[in-house]
């Protein structure tokens, strides 16, 4: 298995794209923390390989003690996943200060100082694997999500900035960019819509693969840059949208 003796400390990792990661991780042999706010599945809490933290990752505090008891159960930690993180849409006009912060607090600063808490320990292990989630709205944009974007194009940046300063402890960091991922969210929004089965039509023809992605398709990548088959792959974005940045929309 690819990931076998491994630990790995994954935020957000109960559902949507952070479970696809986790479900992954333990089919290749990881143990896994999930650090989330909100209590874990009975599924996960029961599973062997798993610890679940509950945290408020915009707490400081918190995210520290996050990596300390990760490494204090398993006995160190390996593999760091940043998936967890918070998307609203505000337009320029009405976006307040607290909003910008949260998302800033969340989406930009945990991360950061989640790599922080647990350099140390990825230290002592001689190596470790950081990935980060951003997403194809760190290249391009949506309507309404100024703050989000802004937010993931900074995870982009410093993807690459941390896989500079830490390559010499031999822990290497890149960033997922995923497209549209199914999930429940984004199955409701379709089913909210005038014809859920035209617009379900209509987004899969967005992709030149035929299909929105699975969470597991963010795992099985996510698989490959935790383990060693990626030693030589550092401070790199990415992209897993089916094709859909590839593809130039027509005016017709």
């Amino acid at each position: 298995m690819e990931l076998d003796g491994k630990v790995a400390l994954v935020t957000g990792g109960g559902q949507g794209i952070g479970r696809g990661i986790v479900d992954r991780f333990l089919a290749e042999g990881a143990q896994v923390a999930v650090v989330q706010r909100r209590e874990l599945g009975e599924d996960l809490l029961q599973h062997p390989g798993v610890l679940g933290i509950r945290a408020d990752l915009s707490d400081a505090a918190a995210i520290r003690a996050a990596a300390d008891q990760t490494a204090a159960h398993f006995g160190g930690i390996d593999i760091l996943v940043n998936n967890a993180g918070v998307m609203f849409e505000r337009s320029i006009a009405d976006i307040t200060l607290d909003e910008w912060d949260l998302m800033m607090a969340l989406n930009l600063r945990a991360p950061l100082f989640l790599a922080q808490a647990a350099l140390p320990h990825l230290q002592r292990r001689g190596a470790g694997s950081i990935i980060n989630v951003g997403s194809i709205e760190g290249l391009s944009a949506n309507p309404l999500h100024a703050a989000y974007c802004a937010s993931k194009a900074g995870i982009h940046g410093m993807t690459r900035a941390m896989a500079v300063d830490l390559g010499k402890d031999g822990i290497r960091c890149n960033a997922i960019a995923p497209g549209w991922i199914a999930s429940e969210l984004s199955e409701n929004y379709l089913e909210s819509q005038p014809d859920a089965d035209s617009a379900r039509e209509a987004l899969n023809r967005l992709h030149p693969i035929g299909r929105v992605g699975q969470p597991t398709d963010v795992g099985d990548l996510a698989v490959f840059l935790a383990s060693d088959r990626s030693g030589f792959l550092t401070g790199e974005i990415v992209v897993l949208d089916g094709g859909r940045t590839a593809k130039l929309p027509l005016p017709f």
